[in-house]
């Protein structure tokens, strides 16, 4: 069975969820309805390749499919969704980091060269290459609440959620989350586009 995303799009997420488990056909409008928007935000958050990206996102769906008929329908389904993925990221960032050097020291090994070099940009970025540039050199706990909160637009009630945390928590880390992207953001860029977040 084929379904159009017009058809998916139509489906509350209490339909989706019981026609997913009355026919695993229906699971298919569960990925169409989420796929890329989930995608983009393994992206932003894990510092994976495209490839790996797609393996999280597969392992999620798959840890979605199994825990479907667990779901508290309290809920909301893409905050549920949105944790599973979450942890799925993680996991992978803490793997892939494990691996590699101590992300602090990497951090600071790259604003060195950048001063060393005298690499700083007088030129205006555009808002896009500034995030672009700037996410990946954070903590992966400042990064998720801002990609969260600025890029998909949760409120601090879905983020908690999301990351399991309270929400005063939410709010703490998204201030010293976003004073660490200031503070990276100065010593790569010109600071006037600071002026625009």
């Amino acid at each position: 069975m084929f379904f159009k995303t017009e058809i998916c799009k139509q489906l509350s997420d209490r339909e989706l969820i019981q026609k997913s488990l009355e026919d695993v056909n229906y699971f298919a409008c569960l990925v169409l309805n989420y796929e890329q928007k989930l995608l983009n935000y393994i992206r932003k958050i894990s510092q994976s390749t495209p490839e790996e990206a797609e393996d999280i996102l597969q392992d999620s769906f798959i840890k979605i499919w199994k825990n479907l008929r667990s779901f508290d329908k309290n809920l909301k389904l893409e905050n549920w969704i949105f944790r599973i993925v979450h942890n799925e990221a993680i996991s992978f960032y803490r793997q892939k980091s494990s691996f590699g050097k101590d992300k602090t020291i990497e951090i600071s090994d790259e604003l060195l060269e950048l001063k060393e070099k005298s690499e700083i940009s007088t030129e205006e970025p555009d808002l896009q290459t500034l995030i672009d540039n700037t996410l990946p050199l954070l903590k992966i706990e400042h990064r998720d609440v801002l990609v969260l909160k600025y890029i998909e637009n949760k409120s601090y009630e879905e983020i908690s959620d999301i990351l399991k945390i309270p929400e005063n928590t939410v709010a703490s880390r998204l201030s010293r989350a976003k004073q660490a992207f200031k503070t990276l953001a100065e010593n790569t860029f010109d600071l006037s586009i600071l002026n625009k977040i």
